[in-house]
């Protein structure tokens, strides 16, 4: 049961100037759009508003003119997703930035009432493999040195990161923890913050002994020297982390994978779902964004229309059957 837990999850894992580029062929005009990023900036949904959606759907994936990003931080996204269900279920001009962390607060019931089916997806462009990294004076210097503190003294030893409680990366440090033969898993001391941007700073600071999130989120503060890597969650390493070992060398038979996509309302026209299809696919098999998606350490995933829709709605079951074995729902 264990192992098939692991391999579901594995499945789970699995703005400046533009250029106004025209329409493509049999796609309908979309002009005057806004990307809605439903955490505040420096996180990963604020990234995937902020590049692959403001920065290169005008230039290759036929919108017309820049789009507007709006950040709507609250209830780890479900603020934004109420938001859209209940006053712009119609609104043609609007896209919404989600991830594999929002397919788990679904799944946990953590929007209420919501589901899935309130609103369309409509296509994946980039999987965030999870990464765990400590101030750059930690006393931590291995994996091994984090999860031997997290056993000794789990209570002194807080881990935060940019998802709520029980939330996607709330979830992949568990899965670590529990891959380490900690038994007591709610005694582990998560702090949850909006975003992985504030909840880095508290690494930064000494206030926290390590951060659980994406690859893009911690590349900036990598580069300046304000961090360190321990592991990466990932099946093989990932080049921007130069020598960062994955969690399965490190011992830790552990993938965690987050996926970078979008939803729009649920009453939006099929002709204007159909040419959000287009311009994500357009964008998704770009040079320019193969080159934007390896610099910012994303490997590569792929899903659209129906079929991405059909991969949420397993991805929430998958999510709900790993939370009840981590004990998160029951």
């Amino acid at each position: 049961m264990k192992k098939l837990l692991l391999s579901l999850l594995i499945a789970i894992v699995v703005i400046g100037i533009v250029e106004i580029g025209p329409a493509l062929a049999g796609q309908k005009k979309l002009k005057d759009v806004e990307c809605l990023a439903p955490a505040g900036a420096g996180g990963g949904w604020d990234f995937t508003c902020r590049v692959p959606a403001a920065q290169l759907m005008p230039k290759v994936g036929g919108v017309e003119g820049a789009i507007k990003v709006v950040n709507m931080s609250g209830s780890g996204g479900g603020k934004a997703f109420a938001h859209v269900v209940t006053k712009r279920n119609n609104d043609e001009k609007l896209i919404v930035a989600a991830s594999a962390a929002t397919a788990t607060r679904l799944a946990q019931k953590v929007y209420g009432d919501y589901t899935a089916n309130d609103v369309r997806w409509f296509g994946a462009l980039g999987m965030d493999y999870g990464t765990i990294v400590v101030g750059k004076n930690s006393p931590y210097k291995t994996l091994d040195d984090l999860l031997a503190s997290l056993k000794e003294n789990p209570r002194k030893t807080p881990i935060v990161g940019g998802s709520s409680a029980g939330g996607w990366d709330h979830v992949k440090m568990l899965l670590v923890a529990k891959a380490a033969g900690i038994a007591d898993l709610k005694k582990i001391n998560y702090i949850a913050f909006d975003n992985g941007g504030k909840a880095l700073l508290e690494v930064i600071s000494g206030r926290a002994a390590a951060f659980t999130g994406d690859t893009s989120e911690v590349l900036g503060q990598l580069a300046a020297g304000e961090v360190r890597a321990l592991a990466v969650l990932s099946n093989n390493r990932i080049p921007v982390l130069g020598d960062t070992k994955t969690a399965k060398e490190l011992g830790y038979d552990v993938v965690g994978g987050n996926w970078r996509a979008f939803y729009v309302p649920a009453g939006i026209s099929d002709e204007t779902y159909n040419s959000w299809v287009e311009a994500v696919k357009a964008v998704a098999y770009s040079k320019e964004w193969t080159e934007l998606r390896e610099k910012n350490g994303l490997a590569e995933f792929t899903s659209f229309g129906k079929e991405f829709d059909s991969f949420v709605t397993q991805q929430i079951k998958n999510v709900a059957e790993i939370s009840k074995e981590l004990n998160i729902i029951k």
